[in-house]
């Protein structure tokens, strides 16, 4: 499988380091750049940009990029980078030399260490890097100007004899531990192919149709996953390497599903990793990674619901690990109604369209706070699956106490979201709606037959009702016939790979399983012409916005594995 890296980073399981082909800016040229994707957005991201030279003067190259090599082909000859173990990048070229050009940096420097090595201390990056050259000769360009260096320019040629170049290049944070390279090249490249593969061999099976994009969806789930570090207790699959470098507290339960058939140990880490950081108040962070939690915001309880949803498809959650995250789940649901409850009537809001996963969705445009029926129905499955839990556990009274709460709010919900003909999501304060056609109402469907069947008459009725959410690629996330629509509007139109997840889920829930697995077709269809982007153009299947996402990728794998396995 090739893939384009200006679309898919080249990466690898538990690296922090990244190689893109980045466009033109402000700040930086054309041309591919080792980035880091340690700490927040606000830090700089490139490291070096790449070059290929001949005769000491760059030469145009194409990128190739599989899975576990990235190679760099010019006229004059090529160079082939592997990523062997996390914080090392191995570097080959023939017949040619290369350039690693510093991106600018505030503090950056540059300091012989012997033996031919190099020390860049990457301040924009927070991060270091080892230069050692392996095979040929490294030469830097770092005049100093006051405080740093005015730039750097690291030189790779070949040896003169064979018109080979090797080189390493390490990422540390504090001191560099002194190795060897006792191993090729290609013996690196073989230890990392074999990785991916036992990766790959663990992927959800899908219909043979669907071989290609399982590949791509496996490359890039394999690739997001970054080391525990920092706030990063557990292994965590980052939502992409291009921009969207964190995780988020509902996207990495949809990777935990995908996970759990086969890599069960792993799944329990994306879903527990944030019960690790939950604050004595009860929530969690709305965004983490290793350098930085985010308060500001927070995201849907989709935790019952998720778990409820591996528990069906693992033995692996035992009582030990259901004993892991009980109290940390009834502590962030009793979450809700404690602090976002303003006018103590027990329908929880969100203050946010951030809060509810669906940032700028239509809902929220008449402002804020909003009573969603969405967020009632996770915490209606939520306390339902609490209960389910103390039992297993033994807490009985605290089963009953779950159960009756749960019971009361769905009663509650449907007295003051229900209108007869939908949903709604009133003003908290003054109880105003403001209109919109958004799919975002819909998702009460999660509830399945817990709802009253006039109640999901109307909601099948409206999924089904001919142009108006249901597309030739899925579920608009807003009616296309809406005056709101937004064709690349973020959560005002584009398909979606979590918004598909849920409303199927409740579909299947309801009875509607051919619906259900129409609506997986179409998804899973787009996904292979278009590849694994944040999002989807709902009229044209084009991809949007960040073109590798992992929840996208593991909801693919879900929806094809569950519900098109016989598809031919």
């Amino acid at each position: 499988m090739n893939f384009d890296p200006g679309y898919v980073p080249f990466s690898r399981y538990g690296s922090y380091m990244v190689l893109s082909h980045l466009p033109k800016s402000e700040k930086r040229r054309e041309g591919l750049y080792l980035r880091s994707v340690h700490g927040d957005a606000l830090l700089q991201r490139e490291v070096f940009r790449i070059e290929l030279l001949h005769k000491k003067m760059p030469v145009p190259f194409r990128e190739i990029a599989i899975p576990t090599l990235l190679r760099l082909q010019a006229q004059e000859g090529y160079a082939e980078i592997c990523i062997p173990e996390p914080k090392l990048l191995r570097i080959k070229g023939t017949g040619i030399g290369i350039r690693l050009t510093k991106s600018t940096d505030v503090l950056g420097t540059a300091i012989p260490v012997g033996h031919g090595r190099w020390e860049i201390n990457s301040f924009s990056n927070q991060i270091k890097y080892m230069l050692t050259p392996i095979k040929g000769s490294l030469f830097i360009d770092a005049p100093w100007k006051g405080t740093k260096c005015d730039y750097i320019v690291a030189s790779l040629f070949p040896d003169p004899n064979s018109g080979v170049l090797e080189c390493g290049v390490e990422e540390f944070h504090s001191v560099w531990h002194k190795r060897n390279y006792p191993g090729s090249f290609e013996d690196s490249l073989k230890t990392i192919k074999n990785e991916y593969q036992e990766w790959l061999n663990k992927m959800p099976e899908v219909p043979q149709a669907y071989r290609q994009s399982r590949e791509l969806a496996a490359y890039i789930t394999w690739s997001c996953v970054v080391a525990p570090e920092g706030h990063l207790t557990r292994p965590a699959m980052y939502m992409s390497k291009n921009w969207m470098m964190n995780l988020w507290s509902w996207d990495n339960c949809f990777n935990a599903m995908a996970l759990v058939y086969r890599q069960p140990e792993l799944a329990w880490d994306q879903f527990a990793i944030l019960m690790d950081s939950q604050d004595v108040s009860g929530a969690f962070p709305d965004a983490l990674n290793d350098k930085l939690m985010s308060w500001n915001f927070c995201k849907p309880p989709i935790h019952g619901w998720t778990l409820k949803w591996m528990m069906q498809r693992t033995s692996f959650i035992d009582k030990k690990r259901l004993k892991e995250v009980y109290e940390p789940l009834c502590r962030w649901t009793r979450w809700w109604f404690k602090y976002r409850d303003d006018d103590h009537d027990d329908i929880p809001q969100y203050n946010h369209g951030n809060d509810s996963g669906w940032d700028n969705c239509t809902v929220f445009s008449g402002g804020v706070p909003i009573e969603s029926p969405d967020l009632s129905a996770y915490l209606i499955i939520q306390m339902d699956v609490l209960a389910d839990v103390a039992l297993r556990l033994g807490k009985r009274h605290e089963a009953e106490k779950w159960k009756a709460h749960a019971n009361e709010l769905l009663k509650k919900m449907l007295i003051h979201s229900w209108r007869g003909s939908g949903f709604v999501a009133p003003r908290s304060k003054d109880h105003r709606v403001f209109e919109s056609d958004s799919l975002f109402l819909f998702l009460p469907i999660i509830l399945g037959s817990r709802l009253p069947n006039h109640v999901l008459a109307k909601l099948i009725t409206g999924l089904k009702k001919e142009g108006r959410f249901l597309t030739q690629y899925g579920f608009a996330s807003e009616s296309p016939q809406s005056p709101l629509y937004q064709a690349n509007g973020y959560w005002r139109g584009p398909i979606w790979a979590p918004s598909t997840m849920i409303i199927i889920d409740g579909l299947v829930a309801a009875g509607e399983k051919e619906l259900a697995r129409e609506v997986a077709s179409k998804f899973c269809d787009m996904v292979s012409g278009s590849g694994m982007a944040e999002n989807f153009d709902a009229i044209t299947g084009v991809g949007l916005c960040d073109p590798a996402h992992t929840w996208t990728c593991s909801v693919f794998l879900v929806l094809a594995k569950e519900y098109l396995e016989d598809k031919v």
